[in-house]
């Protein structure tokens, strides 16, 4: 029986894919801050649920996940990064405490629980490793810097990472979500405290004040659960894995753009190797 260790599991993405791993008869450790919050899983699924609590920007408490995985189910087999949350602010508007906060959140956080799995799935030589981007990554929106600059650093991270652990049998997938019907964009996104008018029209237009499309959109969670399973079973799991249309066609339209910069500016970027 697999063993999913799930990082955020008290709403949204993270909620739906514990509930459909356990429906599916694996066995998951479900985390949140507030384990009350996911103490109904256990309940459902009592052999195959295990509730931890953990703050992810805490290495005693990653530490402690893992070792109650490894009491309880063997090992991690599946090490979903999912804890998170958003920030809007200009770039000028970021403030350095919260900054740094999401920082440690995003990056530190899923640096921290992917090197406390990895002994044991080196010893196991197996494992998969999927963390959870954004298309933000990808689009970097205006006022949405900060957000897209750590999916983006985890992108990076989990490539390094992949090209380090692929040859101990251990596979790792990157997943940039759309738009999906979550909180994300309700009590799960924050922003800075004071805003600058001169971003009123860019950044300004992405403040929580302004937003208008909670509740509206296109992903469905459930869906977006059934596919991370079908590819963490998968004998050939993608690297990278959009989920949602919005997803698809951000991607595609941002790689149209790089490709059309990298083209133009050929020849001056050959310019400047050494003449032979």
């Amino acid at each position: 029986m697999t063993t999913w260790l799930i990082t955020g599991c008290s709403s949204g993405l993270g909620r739906a894919l514990a509930e459909s791993v356990l429906e599916h008869g694996d066995n998951a450790v479900v985390t949140a801050r507030d384990v009350s919050k996911v103490q109904d899983l256990v309940d459902r699924h009592p052999d195959t649920a295990l509730a931890v609590a953990l703050d992810v920007t805490d290495s005693s408490q990653v530490t402690a996940a893992v070792s109650a995985a490894t009491e309880g189910f063997g090992g991690v087999d599946v090490l979903v990064n999912n804890a998170g949350y958003g920030y809007r602010a200009a770039v000028e508007e970021g403030e350095d405490g919260p900054v740094q906060q999401l920082f440690d959140t995003h990056v530190f956080g899923t640096a921290r629980t992917i090197k406390a799995v990895l002994p044991g799935m080196r010893a196991r030589r197996a494992g998969t490793i999927i963390n959870i981007s954004s298309i933000g990554a990808r689009m970097s929106p205006a006022g949405s810097g900060y957000y897209s600059a750590v999916k983006a650093a985890i992108e990076a991270l989990t490539l390094s990472l992949r090209r380090e652990v692929s040859p101990l049998g251990i596979r790792t997938i990157v997943v940039e979500p759309g738009a999906f019907r979550t909180d994300f964009a309700g009590r799960s996104l924050t922003q800075s405290a004071d805003a600058i008018a001169d971003y009123a029209d860019t950044a300004g237009k992405r403040r929580i004040e302004n937003d208008t499309v909670h509740g509206t959109q296109p992903g469905d969670p459930a869906k977006a659960a059934a596919a991370l399973i079908t590819v963490a079973e998968s004998a050939d799991p993608p690297y990278f894995l959009a989920l949602g249309s919005d997803a698809a066609a951000a991607v595609r339209s941002s790689l149209d753009a790089l490709a059309v910069d990298i083209e133009k500016w050929d020849e001056l970027t050959r310019s400047t190797d050494f003449a032979e």
